[in-house]
């Protein structure tokens, strides 16, 4: 079920009125609800699929109660790497399985070997299986970081893993952080139900009007890159720039919407990224709940920072080529990985990278400066860049595509109203809000001036339903 979908307009109330209305004094067939609405939710794609969420969810509930009750440490480590196998092996299986084998194969036939491929599997890669996977994980090792304790409760440990609003795309939550509110009492709020319907419109705004009206313009460029100019094809690479952000944080911010409307509080994905000053402070902003986790799971254990230079320097490289890898099975991502390694370390290497941790651009100015513009401007210019590899079908379409960029540059572009129409309008109404991406402290005015505007527009456009370019992760 897709959140810019009918079904889901309709799913939705009545969730919300069984919620609140029918079962608010009762947290368990609260909990219960959240589970079944997550199946339904789910299921509405392909049904089939739903038992890899349910095995998954037995195993990592039994995992979490064993490795508390263990008191000999090797044996909690062997139940540990239990959820650990079994969840990158279904991850495997369906998502890197064909690219292995595939890749293989091209290896041999590189060697002058005439291999007929007979190996490969015909799956369909389950919606979001990257997502609820990670979520999951984390949950097992918290437990054995001794983070968390394991509940016991089934039903709510199945409502964490299936949460609907976050299920398919994220955020990835931590079990620190959603599965304590799913154990209390929720009590209803107004207020936090008014943000929650902000998000939820900014989200289908961004989602509807921007991301789905550049996507058949981003088609065409990229589908037929060889016809045009260098000055269109980087506009193309700018729309696409554009595009993933509104549709992937459009996404992140209805999902965040939804959940307050039942009491929850995800935490954010995007801080506007795109005024980011440097790759660092970029990443930080960028897809945040997967950024942190592998921080957390991945980067921290190898060592971090805390290791010698060399080894500190690897870690950074592990990091980017795995987060790469984690979007897709294809070499276009693993390049698309290393390109923000490389812009990546030599911020790490003086030591730059942790500039600006909590201050914004321009903070108590309307405008920015000079060099801030700069630092934007080329910060974005490589981010771009990047995202060709992200968007083309294959690495060698991408060095083609962006080798035109710079060898057939023209400025007589086609498509270069769009610019104003869609992306102009956006970067003025993020840059107000550029402080507060919960849109918690808009003034009441102006939002119900934007909400009508918002409104209009989202009518204009809605109907296609279609889908969100994440959910193939």
């Amino acid at each position: 079920m897709l959140f810019n979908s009918i079904e889901f307009l309709i799913f939705l109330p009545i969730v919300f009125l069984l919620y609140w209305f029918v079962f608010s004094n009762k947290l368990r067939y609260q909990n219960l609800l959240v589970l079944v609405s997550s199946y339904v939710f789910y299921g509405w794609w392909d049904y089939r699929f739903l038992f890899l969420i349910f095995l998954s969810t037995v195993i990592d509930y039994y995992v979490g109660l064993e490795v508390e009750k263990q008191t000999v440490p090797k044996m909690k480590k062997i139940f540990l790497w239990m959820s650990v196998l079994f969840n990158l092996g279904v991850l495997g299986v369906f998502k890197y399985y064909n690219f292995f084998v595939d890749s293989w194969v091209e290896l041999i036939r590189g060697f002058g070997y005439q291999l007929e491929n007979k190996w490969t599997l015909n799956i369909i890669l389950p919606v979001g299986i990257s997502f609820y996977t990670f979520q999951t994980m984390s949950y097992t090792i918290d437990v054995y970081r001794g983070n968390l304790k394991p509940t016991k409760d089934f039903v709510s440990f199945a409502s964490f893993v299936s949460f609907f609003p976050q299920l398919v795309a994220g955020p990835i939550e931590r079990a620190t952080n959603l599965l304590p509110q799913i154990l209390k009492k929720r009590v209803f709020d107004y207020r936090i139900a008014e943000q929650g319907l902000r998000l939820i419109l900014w989200g289908m705004f961004k989602k509807v009007v921007i991301a789905d009206s550049l996507a058949p313009i981003v088609d065409n460029i990229f589908t037929g890159y060889s016809s045009f100019d260098g000055g269109t094809l980087f506009l193309g690479a700018v729309y696409f720039a554009f595009q993933i952000y509104c549709d992937f944080s459009g996404y992140s911010d209805m999902a965040i919407g939804t959940s307050k409307l039942f009491g929850f509080e995800l935490m954010s994905n995007f801080k506007f990224p795109y005024f980011s000053r440097n790759i660092g402070e970029f990443w930080r902003r960028w897809h945040i709940s997967l950024s942190t986790w592998f921080r957390d799971y991945l980067y921290i254990p190898l060592g971090g920072s805390r290791a010698g230079k060399w080894q500190s320097l690897r870690n950074v490289f592990v990091i980017f080529l795995v987060s790469g890898f984690w979007h897709g099975a294809n070499w276009t991502f693993v390049i698309w990985g290393l390109i923000h390694a490389i812009l990546y370390i030599p911020s790490f290497v003086l030591k730059t990278n942790r500039k600006y941790l909590s201050e914004v651009v321009a903070e108590n100015r309307i405008l920015p400066s000079l060099r801030e513009i700069w630092q934007m401007g080329i910060n974005f210019f490589f981010v771009v860049i990047a995202w060709v590899f992200f968007r083309s079908e294959n690495a060698l379409q991408a060095f083609d595509y962006i080798g035109r960029i710079f060898t057939n540059f023209s400025f007589h572009v086609s498509y270069k109203y769009y610019f104003v129409q869609y992306i102009l309008p956006l970067i003025l109404l993020e840059w107000v809000f550029r402080r507060d991406e919960r849109l918690e402290h808009v003034s009441k005015s102006f939002w119900f001036v934007l909400t009508i505007v918002l409104l209009v527009f989202i009518t204009a456009k809605f109907g296609g339903e279609k889908s969100f370019i994440y959910f193939q992760f």
